[in-house]
């Protein structure tokens, strides 16, 4: 067996619920609210409601529900479906080293795999530490995002070795599953650059489909290619360019779990931009009013400049997707709005002239000082001139919701109830935050996800003949 595959397989066997220290498991509820909420934010996207539609359309013994409904579909597909919603805002937390990734991706999947395999909670929370240590892992040695390769191709191999561990694969099984979403599921990460389309919130859940599907298949008796790292057309050759190592994993030889480094992120932007928005805010609170603003200069780590500020379009973003991943444009709403919300990515605010205008003064440079802070720090340097020639300056280096600034238990639950807001009733809300606290408990994980049923999507799919 592929040697990185035999070290993936046999941690991913051996790790147990009863293995997880509590801070650990407090961490995966934290992380497991924050994405659903996000969920429930993204509920009404057109993506979402074109993966959801799609899903419902199938039929079969083996299902999973689909979330914000009480309807099961096809499990990958399902898996498509919720992970679509989840990821829509671009607003689930993030991990970041030498790539970077959004690790709750993994949910979608493993809650899918969880639920046709009728595991408990507690396999669920193991499933979701281990897909989270993967990615981080991979995250932290691979460096393959530099090379074109996109978020997926890592969340692909993650989300199959939790979507196998809940499924109660053995070691071989899950060494087939693996090999086969690794051979089968490379994506490029021109999905991230240009005018950005609705596929970039749909690539990564994709990838949660791939890791069902080939877990099944595995379950099956499909075998996989082998070796799959180190052939010689394998992922060290034609992916990474290089081997790597990936070290030890959380709870070998006292080593943390890698959900413990995860970034919640405040804001509903691509993630570099975060502490661009909070120094916006604090910036607008020293300028009169924005028709005075002269210049908006933005220095920043190379990666954000290049992602969030590398492309024509982010200077005159037309779709949700392209103002997200604009630092001048969040900027620009932070100094006008004092907040960057769900509201502002409207096609009302996105094409609004007097933002569009302000984010024409904003200028964007790559920063040694910066850089130096990156990945540790997420340091944006935000200076404002005004027309009568006043300066303001701003240094942020860690956001609300980083690990050095974290946010409280109570902060996680009121960006879901925020999240929720129109979508589910407060007694839902407080039923569903009550079963997650608790979800070491929760024995029955369909009737979990059933509770995030809204009857707008539920009119929605029979108006268009979707549920059989």
């Amino acid at each position: 067996m592929d040697r990185i595959v035999d070290q993936l397989t046999s941690y991913a066997d051996s790790l147990t619920f009863e293995k997880l220290p509590f801070p650990v498991i407090q961490q995966a509820k934290r992380l497991t609210i924050d994405a659903l909420g996000c969920a429930m934010g993204g509920v009404d996207s057109k993506p979402s409601r074109i993966a959801r539609a799609l899903a419902m359309e199938t039929t079969g013994p083996l299902r999973a529900t689909v979330l914000t409904t009480r309807q099961k579909a096809l499990p990958d597909l399902a898996a498509f479906a919720n992970g679509t919603m989840i990821r829509y805002l671009d607003y689930n937390d993030t991990y970041i080293n030498k790539d970077t990734c959004h690790p709750s991706d993994n949910l979608a999947g493993v809650l899918a795999a969880a639920e046709i395999a009728a595991a408990d909670g507690k396999d669920l929370i193991t499933g979701i530490v281990l897909a989270y240590e993967i990615e981080c892992r991979l995250c932290d040695t691979g460096s393959i995002l530099g090379k074109g390769w996109d978020q997926g191709t890592y969340g692909v191999l993650s989300s199959t070795l939790g979507a196998s561990k809940v499924m109660g694969l053995s070691k071989q099984e899950m060494a087939h599953a693996f090999s086969i979403a690794c051979a089968s599921n490379i994506s490029l990460v021109q999905s991230r650059f240009g005018t950005l389309s609705m596929w970039k919130a749909c690539a990564v859940p994709n990838a949660a489909r791939q890791a069902v599907f080939a877990a099944l298949l595995a379950q099956k008796g499909m075998t996989g290619p082998d070796p799959i790292f180190e052939g010689k057309w394998g992922f060290f050759k034609v992916v990474s360019n290089e081997p790597f190592e990936l070290g030890s994993f959380g709870g070998d030889f006292a080593q943390p779990f890698k959900i413990m480094d995860s970034r919640i992120k405040p804001f509903p932007t691509g993630y570099y931009a975060q502490t661009a928005i909070e120094g916006a805010i604090e910036l607008r609170r020293k300028v009169k009013s924005v028709e005075e603003i002269e210049e908006v200069t933005v220095h920043t780590f190379d990666q954000g400049a290049k992602v969030m500020a590398g492309d024509p379009e982010k200077w005159d973003p037309k779709t949700r997707e392209t103002a997200d991943h604009s630092i001048p444009y969040v900027v620009a709403v932070g100094l006008t709005h004092g907040n960057v919300g769900l509201e502002h990515f409207s096609e009302e605010h996105i094409r609004n002239p007097g933002i569009l205008s302000l984010v024409k003064k904003v200028k964007v440079y790559p920063s040694e000082e910066c850089q130096k802070e990156w990945p540790e720090a997420i340091l944006n340097i935000l200076e404002v001139k005004t027309k009568r020639g006043e300066k303001h300056s701003i240094r942020v280096f860690h956001h609300k919701g980083h690990p050095k600034n974290p946010m409280s238990d109570k902060e996680v639950e009121q960006k879901f109830r925020n999240l929720s807001r129109g979508v589910l009733s407060s007694v839902k809300v407080d039923g569903i935050l009550d079963q997650i606290w608790n979800l070491e408990r929760v024995k029955d994980l369909g009737k979990f996800v059933e509770m995030f049923a809204f009857s707008k999507c539920e009119s929605e799919a029979k108006l268009s003949g979707l549920y059989r």
